[in-house]
């Protein structure tokens, strides 16, 4: 699985609106300079986060940007979605959908449980986890192997 660029701001730019707290706003400005995103880059994710109904502008001199909800109740599949769509495709084909013919035909279910370990991970993992540094033990146990540091 390839982590985008636009993903990964999303997800940092949800994390810092956390650690302000629910109530409390931050500017686009704030949040780039703090997670050195490009400002416009950024603008245009936070737009998507708000369609996708999980971040909120405000408006005036106390204006900015908060969580929609809360940080506890927002997982980073919900960010990922938010920003990229399905967690998982082949071919732009939902996994479950791809054919394949003869000897190729069990690469179906390993598309399926590849997806099946991605939301094992990202739909269990909260914004507030990553913002309060708490993040679940079966993903902490992932990170014990030294092959999980490996790039092959």
């Amino acid at each position: 699985m390839r982590i985008t660029a636009r993903a990964e701001y999303a997800v940092r730019a949800m994390v810092e609106l956390a650690a302000v707290g629910e109530h409390q706003t931050l500017s686009a400005e704030g949040i780039a300079s703090r997670q050195g995103i490009p400002r416009a880059f950024l603008l245009g994710i936070l737009g998507e986060l708000r369609r996708a109904g999980l971040v909120a502008s405000v408006r005036g001199s106390s204006g900015g940007w908060k969580l929609a909800r809360p940080a506890e109740a927002v997982t980073l599949a919900m960010v990922v979605r938010a920003v990229e769509g399905p967690l998982a495709q082949v071919s732009e084909t939902r996994p479950e959908e791809a054919q394949y013919q003869g000897r190729a035909e069990p690469l179906r279910l390993v598309w399926v449980a590849l997806r099946a370990s991605i939301r094992e991970v990202l739909e269990h993992v909260t914004i507030d986890q990553i913002a309060g540094d708490t993040l679940p033990e079966h993903v902490l146990a992932r990170t014990r192997d030294a092959d999980a540091w490996t790039s092959r």
